[in-house]
């Protein structure tokens, strides 16, 4: 069957092989789509930029996104290292935060030019600030390390460090965890400004 949706999108029903072949995932939800992901522009200030430096599961860097547009995150900025935006797991985690959050690649230098005003922060187990002593209603960029290996080199001499306590003495978060409780923060924060 070829119809068209409202959209003036073209829609093919296809055979379950067909389907099997052409999803990643053993059990297909039945439908697939082909859509280009959109460039949003950078939302307003305060600034939330969030890099997720080194996050190779695509799991983690869809949940990433998903949290960065539920807690209003206004860019994700993602450097070399990082597992592809783009990749069918990371979007399929990411609940459709590809189309309201503004998502890119971006080398080092081109995160620096974007950072603006923004006070660069790196989020590392045991190391800085707790988190809830941090001052978050101001331009933030915060630097997410992979779980394997952490952050790479490069934000660490211009940043500083904010860690999350862990009473129960777990040696570190899972990466999107540690994002979530982050970034929620930052917005709690952010809303008592406002009220």
């Amino acid at each position: 069957m070829i119809g068209r949706l409202a959209s003036d999108a073209e829609v093919v029903e296809v055979a379950d092989a067909v389907m099997a072949e052409m999803a990643d995932t053993a059990t297909p939800q039945g439908i697939l789509a082909v859509v280009p992901i959109p460039l949003l522009l950078q939302g307003p200030d305060p600034q939330l930029i969030v890099i997720p430096d080194q996050v190779r599961d695509p799991g983690n860097l869809g949940t990433i996104l998903r949290a960065a547009w539920a807690a209003g995150a206004t860019q994700v900025l993602v450097p070399p290292g990082t597992v592809d935006f783009t990749s069918p797991k990371v979007v399929r985690a990411g609940m459709g935060a590809h189309f309201h959050v503004p998502i890119r690649h971006a080398g080092w230098e081109a995160i620096w030019a974007c950072l603006g005003s923004a006070k660069l922060w790196v989020a590392e187990a045991h190391r800085g600030s707790p988190y809830w002593d941090v001052d978050w209603r101001h331009d933030v960029a915060l630097v997410i390390g992979g779980e394997a290996a952490g952050p790479s080199a490069e934000p660490h001499n211009e940043a500083q460090y904010v860690h999350i306590p862990m009473p129960g003495g777990a040696e570190s978060l899972n990466a999107a965890v540690a994002a979530g409780v982050l970034m929620f923060e930052i917005a709690r924060q952010r809303a008592c400004l406002r009220s």
